[in-house]
């Protein structure tokens, strides 16, 4: 497993990262029971063949699982806590501004921290992050302008939490604002083959190089496209090796020098294999910034 730096939080985190997100979710993707009486062995299991293999940056959130994601990570981090960085969330990721008024209050982000500290054991949350869906005008006031960013800062100040970020699944006027007050450690976004935008190399700019020109830390959701891509291929190239398929869409994101963690959620012991192999194989990432203007020099030559 190969590692980088977290923009300005310093923190060294393994490239590819564990979302946690179908560990606490019923039926999420597929079959799977989280309040099984087997499933905490088999996320004990599982995290510990993560943490074996050199993955030391976790991503869940309340919302998933109505906590059961946080509980089932914090009971297999036990005694190994302090190997990794945990990164949890505010909120539930919806683009409603009544709800997030509430949710993202002082005194709710107050109980959320306190509730998820419980759940995932420990005294500190390596990072915090507003559960944002698209940001809508108005968003970024109800974080910036009615307290909710002010408790999160005096929770760090407590040593409750460490740094600050945000989630979001698009680009838009209020998640650029959020990134230029120059508040926040961390983003994570969505950002993939098919949703490129973020990290443009063809127009040079994106929400991700607006982040890391402010020196956060930028981490990745749905580096493989949530299976779209690799559903797509297999309906019309069915004789393509679907695995070598996810090991593209993952080293395309990781070929990015912008990201610094892409997160892979998974249950199964396999794919961490397989992910960590695509770590160690630098010699199969790509030049994006070549690949790009490749094309756009042969776009050129045609006159399009």
């Amino acid at each position: 497993m190969r590692y980088r730096t977290l923009g300005r939080t310093g923190l060294c985190v393994s490239e590819i990262g564990v979302g946690c997100a179908p560990l606490g979710m019923s039926n999420y993707i597929a079959s799977w029971d989280a309040r099984s009486p087997d499933t905490e062995k088999k996320v004990d299991d599982l995290i510990h063949e993560a943490v074996d293999r050199g993955y030391n940056y976790f991503d869940t959130a309340p919302a998933y699982g109505g906590g059961r994601s946080e509980e089932l990570l914090g009971h297999a981090l036990r005694g190994i806590r302090q190997e990794v960085h945990i990164a949890t969330k505010l909120g539930r990721g919806v683009n409603d501004l009544t709800y997030n008024r509430g949710a993202w209050s002082p005194a709710a982000i107050r109980q959320s921290v306190e509730a998820s500290l419980s759940r995932l054991g420990g005294d500190t949350i390596d990072v915090i992050q507003f559960h944002g869906g698209t940001y809508a005008d108005g968003s970024d006031e109800v974080i910036l302008g009615q307290g909710g960013l002010d408790a999160c800062e005096r929770l760090r100040d407590e040593g409750k939490i460490r740094f600050i970020g945000f989630t979001t699944e698009n680009t838009t006027s209020a998640a650029e604002r959020l990134i230029r007050s120059g508040r926040f450690d961390t983003i994570q976004v969505d950002y993939h083959l098919m949703n490129t935008g973020a990290s443009d190399f063809e127009k040079g700019h994106g929400i991700i190089r607006l982040a890391d020109a402010q020196g956060m830390g930028i981490v990745v959701m749905r580096p493989l496209t949530g299976g779209v891509f690799m559903r797509l291929m297999s309906r019309y190239f069915p004789e393509l090796d679907q695995n070598r398929v996810g090991e593209m869409l993952l080293n395309y994101v990781l070929s990015d020098p912008f990201v610094d963690c892409a997160l892979v959620g998974t249950r199964k012991p396999a794919r961490l294999v397989s992910n960590d192999m695509i770590s160690d194989d630098i010699a199969s990432r790509i030049d994006l910034e070549d690949l790009h203007q490749y094309f756009l020099a042969r776009r050129s030559q045609s006159g399009d």
